[in-house]
């Protein structure tokens, strides 16, 4: 392997005599998928399509193994024998494609998001210790009820190994049940279960054996635990440490994470969005690799081949969680091992199609690469017949994603951009402070423009007499939009001015700044922490209830964190409705009562964006096939965007 520019990554690795072909993992993650609590098609070809891409190991979903562990509306299930089917057929796909299986096993004692029918659920833990983070206050088990789900363990265990899987996996991550009996700060018992270390691990110890006494000797059985759950009351690494080395005679490997479901800040952990450094993991990860024999997996933004290779080198862990990498683009590993990784398409960690589509019950997808969780309908797109000359007019997300697809499938594709850089509103977008990885979308969707020999013009307005001189079969107008800017009764005593302006320093920014937030996404919290680092005085008006309320949860809270931190002053229910004598006036959207900010030199207003759609009727009358993406079609995200560019490619 002298030539691999990854050799220990594409090393193998045997756990109990099962080999698994390279150090890439998919971690457990839920995908929203299942419908019925079972294994579907849409799952078996979601993973499919990571175990040809060349992941060595895929760890499936939760499995439920009580009938008390069903902490959302669609989450699998292995408490009967009808599961057994769905999870065989899994097995099989990825057997197929030389990718080993586990599944996770799973209670989370009071970390329950949802019920099925909007009713709050019964919580059971080892106490009665309330959930911070979705305000659970749970029952204390009795010992019947402990034991029920200890042999849950065990039969789920059994199904999973009937199934033909090659393990399972027990979570102990994230404050759920058994990090509960753990944690002596939640596990407030008397009984054998509570008190001494002893005592709080036995419910650990009485899984894992009622696991393995229902399998076979060549069945790994894994552990997931947060090496420091990051939370005031949660576990610390101390604690965590000395659980592994007691139960390192019953498991065959560790799998390290960090943070805690049961409070907002530690959550942020369990998908770390881009504010956090890549591989931010391994030390903890190295910790208690070294004080193991036992193989110590990680996760933790591990988002390309080179660092996941550091890790290896480095001694830090034997395998590497890639989930996000993998769910951005399922031929990574591939690309890797043929020493091709300048064509990986890379996660940005933006979390809005993946955990965020779970956190608001929809499948999993991914903003870059729409066709995750879409397997079934663009799992492989067809050649197109026939072949047509496709004008692209708009170099953004949607139009380079439409001219990406449009390509794939044959057409001869042709991408003008008025501007010198492709990217569009994204360009801006990773202007932000910590946002600069939201710049590879460009990157990555520039170099399959090159790979698909997509020509692109660019520093070219396009306009009727080009459409009609070059005399394409159809024409994608992805022109994007511009700042929605209202008619506000003002004066010439405060500068009102848009956020493109500021991003682009067309303007000075003031010392005294109000941001108006209509949207609740990235850019009004974005630029109330730049200007706040910079000096700026900054009051924060939401159009909404909280700052992010569109983003995803973990980005979200990781923002108001931030904004707590530099003491920007947030004000909830502000409807803009004008400015005079260096003052701004707003409304209540739910009193109507005034809101008035005193004293302010700058209004900066992020009130959403209108369509650049003029186009559209200019080339009325041509007798050419036109179609619409993106925000010219409706302002929206980068997802929606990329989303219309390949629906429209693929239907052409």
């Amino acid at each position: 392997m002298a030539d691999q520019l990854f050799p220990g990554l594409f090393s193998p690795l045997e756990i109990r005599g099962k080999v698994i072909r390279n150090r890439i993992l998919s971690t457990g993650h839920d995908t929203t998928m299942p419908t019925d609590a079972t294994v579907n098609d849409a799952l078996i070809a979601y993973h499919k399509a990571r175990a040809k891409g060349g992941a060595g190991l895929i760890i499936t979903q939760v499995a439920g193994v009580h009938e008390t562990a069903r902490y959302t509306s669609h989450m699998l299930m292995a408490t009967d024998d009808e599961c057994v089917d769905g999870y065989r057929r899994l097995a099989d796909a990825c057997h197929a494609e030389g990718c080993a299986v586990f599944s996770q096993l799973f209670h989370p004692g009071r970390e329950i998001m949802e019920s099925s029918d909007g009713l709050l659920p019964v919580a059971y833990a080892p106490s009665v210790s309330p959930n911070e983070r979705f305000h659970v206050m749970p029952r204390a088990l009795d010992q019947e009820l402990i034991k029920d789900i200890i042999d849950g363990y065990g039969s789920a265990a059994r199904r999973m190994y009937q199934a033909g899987l090659d393990g399972v996996e027990f979570v102990a991550s994230h404050g759920y049940l058994p990090a509960q009996f753990l944690n002596p700060r939640v596990n407030l018992r008397t009984d054998e279960y509570g008190g001494s270390l002893d005592n709080r691990l036995r419910f650990f110890r009485q899984a894992l054996v009622a696991m393995r006494t229902a399998i076979g000797d060549d069945f790994v059985i894994g552990m997931r635990i947060s090496a420091d759950e990051r939370d005031e009351a949660g576990l610390v690494a101390d604690e965590v440490l000395e659980c592994c080395i007691d139960l390192e005679p019953l498991l065959d490997y560790v799998n390290v994470t960090a943070g805690t479901s049961a409070s907002v800040g530690g959550a942020i952990h369990i998908v770390p969005p881009m504010a956090y450094q890549n591989a931010y993991l391994s030390s903890d990860a190295k910790r208690i690799k070294d004080a193991l024999t036992i193989p110590v997996f990680v996760a933790g933004r591990i988002n390309q081949p080179h660092e996941a290779e550091a890790i290896i080198a480095s001694g830090s862990a034997d395998m590497c969680g890639m989930t996000r990498a993998l769910i951005c683009d399922p031929e990574m590993p591939n690309k890797a091992r043929e020493n091709r990784p300048d064509d990986i398409r890379a996660c940005i960690a933006c979390n809005q199609a993946c955990i965020g589509h779970f956190h608001r019950g929809y499948p999993i997808s991914c903003i870059q690469h729409p066709e995750t969780g879409r397997e079934l309908r663009f799992g492989s797109l067809e050649p197109a017949r026939p072949t047509k000359n496709v004008m692209i007019v708009g170099g953004g997300p949607a139009g380079m994603k439409a001219a990406i697809t449009a390509a794939k499938r044959g057409h001869q594709v042709t991408l003008y951009e008025a501007e010198s850089q492709l990217g569009g509103q994204a360009k801006l977008a990773q202007l932000l402070p910590r946002r600069a990885e939201f710049g590879g979308i460009i990157t990555n969707l520039s170099r399959e423009l090159e790979q698909q020999q997509v020509r692109v013009v660019r520093g070219v307005e396009v306009d009727r007499e080009l459409v009609a001189r070059e005399a394409p079969d159809v024409v994608i107008l992805a022109t994007g939009a511009r700042p929605y800017v209202p008619e506000l009764p003002v004066d010439d005593s405060i500068q009102v001015v848009d956020a493109w302006q500021i991003l682009r320093k067309e303007v000075k920014p003031g010392r005294r700044v109000v941001i108006a937030d209509w949207r609740g996404d990235w850019i009004a919290p974005g630029l109330a922490e730049m200007l706040a680092k910079d000096g700026s005085i900054v009051e924060l008006a939401l159009n909404g209830t909280n700052a992010g309320a569109m983003l995803p949860l973990y980005v979200r809270d990781n923002i108001a964190a931030e904004l707590h931190k530099l003491q920007v002053r947030v004000t909830p229910y502000a409807r803009v409705y004008g400015a005079d004598t260096r003052t701004v006036y707003m409304q209540h959207t739910a009193s109507g009562e005034p809101i008035i900010f005193e004293d302010m030199d700058m209004l900066i207003l992020c009130l959403g964006h209108r369509p650049v759609d003029g186009l559209k009727r200019d080339l009325a009358g041509l007798g050419i096939e036109v179609h619409m993406a993106g925000d010219c079609l409706a302002p929206r995200t980068a997802e929606e965007a990329v989303y219309d560019g390949l629906k429209i490619g693929a239907a052409l």
